[in-house]
C-alpha cells in the first residue's frame, strides 16, 4: 500500500492527524522512532541528529560536512523503515527523501498562527508575545533548513499533494479526505515504483555509511548498479576506489559498483 508522508509546523494539528489516519488505515506511524533508528544503526547520540534537522545551517557546517553528516543517517534509517509500506511519517523531511517515489502521498497539514499560539501559551504558561516567538523561530528555522539543504522553501505547495487547513476543516476532516484519497490508482505501489524505492534507499545506506569518511561522495543506483563520485588526494585514487568497491559489494541489492574518484592534490606548506 501507498506510503504517506505529513509535513507540518509545529502544533499545526499535523501529529493528530497521522495518528488518527493510521488508527483509521491501520498504519504504523513514525515520527522521532526513525530518530532512535539512526542512532542505533550509526552510533550517534539522538541530540545531535535533532539538532541536525531542527537548526538551519551554519557557516563552519558547509566546510565540515557536519549536518550533511546526520542528514545522512536519517535518511538512511528512514528509506530503510519505509521499505515495508503501510507506514505514515510525519517527522521532518519527509517529502525531501521521497521525492520521484510515485507511491507516495506527500501531505501539509497548516493552522492559523492564532490557534497554535493559544496551545503553546497553555503548554508553556508564557505570554501571547513569548508563545508567538517562539512558534515564528522554530518556523523560521526549518524554513532555512529546508533552504540550505535543498534549495526549498517548506511552505511551497508545490512539494505536496495535497496542502490541508485546519480551520474549517476539522482534524477528522483531514483524516477522511486523506483516506480516501490514499486509496486513488495514482498512489498505488508498482513494480517500478518499488524499484525506485529499493534504489533510493540502498543509495542513502551507501552514503550514511562512507559519509564519515568521504564527506563528498554523491551516490545514484539505478536498477541495483551502482555509481559512486567521490574526491581524494590523487596519490590515493587508486585505494579509496577499492576500499570503497569492498565496502559496497557488501550491501544487499548491489548489482554492479563504479567509483569515480576526482583526484586533487593535497596543499603542502613551507
Amino acid at each position: 500500500m501507498p506510503i504517506i508522508t505529513i509535513s507540518r509546523g509545529s502544533y499545526s494539528f499535523g501529529k493528530e492527524t497521522a495518528e488518527k489516519l493510521a488508527e483509521r488505515l491501520g498504519y504504523e506511524c513514525l515520527s522521532r522512532e526513525i530518530l532512535l533508528e539512526a542512532c542505533e544503526q550509526f552510533h550517534v547520540p539522538e541530540i545531535k541528529l535533532v539538532k541536525s534537522i531542527h537548526d538551519s545551517f551554519g557557516v563552519l557546517d558547509r566546510f565540515t560536512h557536519g549536518k550533511e553528516k546526520y542528514i545522512a543517517y536519517i535518511r538512511a534509517a528512514l528509506l530503510k523503515h519505509l521499505q515495508k509500506g503501510d507506514v505514515i511519517y510525519h517527522g521532518l523531511a519527509g517529502h525531501f527523501f521521497l521525492q520521484g517515489i510515485s507511491h507516495v502521498l506527500k501531505v501539509r497539514i497548516i493552522a492559523d498562527l492564532d490557534s497554535r499560539v493559544e496551545i503553546v501559551k497553555k503548554r508553556d504558561h508564557v505570554s501571547e508575545e513569548k508563545a508567538l516567538r517562539i512558534l515564528k523561530k522554530d518556523d523560521e528555522e526549518r524554513r532555512k533548513w529546508s533552504q540550505s539543504l535543498y534549495g526549498i522553501d517548506t511552505h511551497s505547495a508545490k512539494l505536496y499533494d495535497m496542502v490541508l487547513h485546519i480551520r474549517k476543516l476539522t482534524v477528522d476532516d483531514a483524516v477522511d479526505i486523506i483516506s480516501h484519497a490514499v486509496k486513488q490508482p495514482h498512489f498505488q505501489t508498482t513494480a517500478e515504483s518499488r524499484q525506485m524505492l529499493n534504489d533510493l534507499t540502498l543509495e542513502a545506506q551507501i552514503e550514511a555509511t562512507l559519509i564519515n569518511e568521504f564527506p563528498t561522495i554523491r551516490t545514484s543506483v539505478k536498477n541495483g548498479d551502482v555509481l559512486i563520485h567521490v574526491k581524494g588526494p590523487i596519490e590515493e585514487v587508486e585505494k579509496i576506489s577499492a576500499q570503497i568497491e569492498t565496502t559496497v559489494k557488501k550491501m544487499e541489492g548491489v548489482k554492479t559498483i563504479q567509483v569515480n574518484v576526482s583526484p586533487f592534490t593535497l596543499a603542502v606548506k613551507y
